[in-house]
């Protein structure tokens, strides 16, 4: 009915002068006055059909007949399959007239005028005076369905789960709350710029690009900490990932090079700030005149030969960062490790503050227990469950801007496009202490800006720790190997409602089954595809080994990892050389493509981007999932086929072309904790080099 948004007759006196319709076997219909308003309906005028209908702002439902509240069960049937037609329905139509009604609804008749989007006037929260807290969220929220007829939907939540565990019992995390989330998104930020500070102040250079972002990864793999985010209980104190990235940009960030300019440039400069270097730290002689001399060397020959072509001048930089570059990690060592101790003790500072905090508005605060026997019984896998009750949450307001929902509270805005927020259904198949979706809106707030703290500030900053397989490829995971859970992903990323995630405290109302090194499966079947930081790959192969020598049920990993070789990754390395390793094959760079880590709010055009390196995907099965899910050659021409990108898609954040792929010094395609890559990308800047690892394009 969209041509007939015109004239429109609003409001309680329309409901009242509305007549009302008999009660249909669902139950007697609502009050004709508040309850309709208030669950969004309001009485328009058709011009085409000369008579009055209802329309639903909340759903964009419209009907002829006045709406009977209960009709049907807008969460457990949101298309009303199962509902009785009302008195004078349908069934009294001709097929002229049910033709004519079908094209009004939908807005597709020829000549038709769109009707203007109608959004809720009053921000929705469980507190809005006089309105039901569930009542439009859920109307909303069931149009995930309805909503992928028009849009691109990157999960399929129906598919159940075959990964069996044995039963857990509810953990000892803190649930979450605004206010603590708020503060915690506070003190990291003060976290972020105390980083940048100190490699300004001591170091002269910024922060390397995500380190930050990897920094918090690696530290969560050994943390024993209370906090879901901040590190404040690690062994040892110093990351090695982050010492190894700021490493990698003394004496200065090398850059990606494209002219010999620019390549004669970046030799002077690193022979100037090596040199600077050694004369202002405490050297030894015979680093100093090792230094010096290679310096002064370098300098001499750029002044009489101008002639050297750019391969020259990238030869000649190669061969002063192997001489100078050990003397020069020498003198740094003990500020960069002053800068990485720094930032853990700052963490833990914060850590231990945020629980005060936190622990102050509950109202039964945690006792110290002993942890809970593992439990034997075999169950299929469930999300995590908090054994404390949540303390009763604030106020966090709802609306709409286009196709973005913003969500607000003590003036701190979170937005979600439209389809990403109707995913958190997740939330109804997840949550059981909160039917009536109470508490809904704060969690959502926390969720999201939980995420939005650990990506960072920067523009399209961890994005690339975030990103995900395409739907094609999750799609023939699924049905040729039975994959139904992920190994890393997030409520905002992950393709199947079964997932593990770095934040149980959150991510469990939202379908987690918890941080996958401390999820335990006996069988079933998975895709792995973790953020790209070698402490935590690592990690994951340790934890794979141990499960597939324990269990005798069908279990499988499937692994996607950068295909770094230049030197190899240990965790590549050693799956390749795992007794469980049953095929492995290789996607080449710039043949594939992933799904952006900010898809729950880019733009659809932006939704994709080219890997820019080889992805090595691994099959980890143990005798049983062998034989259950063999890769055989008929599987493995499916699964590389759904990996071949349909359209062309954007370069990425981490772009950068064929041809420049060498223009670097060639020293290794990751940093190493002795000598420092240039090889990495900066996702707002083609020309520059973090020397970071890759970023991810997988999901976390």
């Amino acid at each position: 009915m969209s041509s007939d948004g015109q004239g429109l007759v609003t409001g309680e006196a329309a409901m009242m002068q509305s007549p009302s319709v008999s009660a249909s076997a669902q139950g007697p219909p609502l009050s004709p006055s508040n309850e309709l308003v208030q669950a969004g309906w309001s009485k328009c005028w058709s011009r085409r059909e000369n008579r009055p209908y209802y329309f639903n702002r909340f759903t964009n439902q419209s009907l002829w007949e006045v709406p009977v509240l209960g009709q049907h069960d807008v969460i457990s049937d949101p298309l009303g399959l199962n509902a009785a037609p009302a008195e004078g329905g349908d069934s009294n139509l001709g097929n002229g007239q049910r033709k004519r009604r079908g094209s009004e609804e939908q807005g597709a008749g020829p000549n038709s005028m769109k009707r203007p989007k109608v959004e809720p006037t009053t921000p929705i929260s469980p507190s809005t005076p006089g309105v039901k807290p569930w009542s439009s969220l859920l109307c909303f929220l069931v149009l995930y369905k309805r909503t992928s007829r028009v849009l691109s939907i990157y999960w399929d939540l129906d598919i159940q789960t075959n990964a069996v565990i044995r039963e857990r019992p509810p953990t000892n995390h803190l649930p979450p709350h605004p206010e603590i989330e708020l503060q915690r998104a506070q003190l990291v930020t003060k976290l972020r710029q105390h980083y940048h500070e100190l490699c300004h102040q001591r170091e002269g250079i910024d922060p390397p690009r995500e380190s930050f972002n990897r920094w918090l990864l690696e530290r969560k793999v050994i943390d024993k900490g209370h906090d879901p985010l901040l590190p404040s209980d690690c062994d040892p104190v110093i990351s090695p990932s982050m010492f190894r990235e700021i490493m990698n940009d003394i004496p200065i960030r090398l850059s990606r090079i494209k002219y010999k300019e620019e390549a004669r440039k970046l030799l002077f400069k690193y022979a100037e700030a090596a040199k600077k270097m050694i004369d202002s730290r405490n050297a030894s002689p015979e680093s100093r005149k090792v230094v010096k001399w290679n310096a002064e060397d370098t300098m001499s020959w750029l002044r009489r030969d101008h002639s050297a072509s750019k391969e020259d001048y990238m030869d000649r930089l190669e061969h002063l960062r192997q001489q100078c570059g050990p003397h020069v990690a020498a003198v740094a060592k003990d500020s960069v490790e002053g800068i990485c101790s720094k930032i853990y003790q700052l963490s833990a500072e914060y850590s231990r503050r945020l629980r005060q905090t936190h622990l102050s508005l509950l109202q039964d605060p945690p006792a110290d227990t002993c942890a809970s026997p593992p439990q034997s019984r075999l169950v299929y896998c469930y999300p995590v469950r908090l054994a404390l009750p949540s303390a009763p949450l604030p106020r966090v307001e709802l609306h709409f801007e286009n196709d973005v929902a913003c969500l607000r509270f003590r003036g701190e805005m979170v937005k979600v496009n439209r389809g990403h927020f109707s995913k958190m259904l997740l939330y109804r198949y997840s949550c059981i202490d909160d039917p009536r979706f109470e508490k809904f809106l704060s969690r959502v707030w926390c969720l999201l800006k939980r995420y939005q703290v650990m990506f960072g500030s920067g523009a399209n900053e961890g994005s690339g720790l975030q990103g995900a397989l395409p739907v094609s490829v999750f799609e023939a995971l699924n049905r040729h190997f039975g994959v139904s859970f992920e190994c890393f992903a997030s409520p905002l990323n992950c393709y199947f409602k079964q997932f593990s995630s770095a934040f149980p405290d959150i991510d469990g109302y939202f379908g987690s089954r918890g941080p996958f090194l401390s999820f335990c499966p006996v069988s079933g079947s998975f895709e792995a595809n973790p953020p790209f930081c070698e402490e935590l790959m690592d990690a994951m192969v340790t934890h794979f080994e141990e499960l597939l020598d324990q269990s005798s049920e069908p279990l499988s990993f499937i692994v996607f990892v950068p295909e770094w070789r230049d030197p190899v990754t240990p965790a590549l390395t050693r799956m390749e050389a795992s007794r469980f390793l049953r095929h492995q094959l290789s996607v080449p760079a710039y043949e594939h493509e992933y799904r952006s880590g900010s898809q729950h709010i880019c733009k659809r055009d932006e939704m994709h981007y080219r890997a820019v390196h080889g992805t090595a995907v691994l099959f980890l099965q143990n005798d049983a999932g062998f034989a259950k899910w063999a890769p055989t050659p008929q599987r493995l021409s499916e699964l590389t086929a759904a990996y071949r990108p349909s359209s062309l898609s954007s370069p990425g954040p981490a772009h950068i072309s064929p041809g420049d792929r060498d223009s670097a010094p060639k020293v290794t395609d990751r940093p190493q904790s002795n000598m420092m890559s240039p090889s990495g990308h900066d996702s707002n800047n083609n020309s520059s080099s973090s020397g970071s690892p890759r970023e991810k394009m997988a999901a976390v």
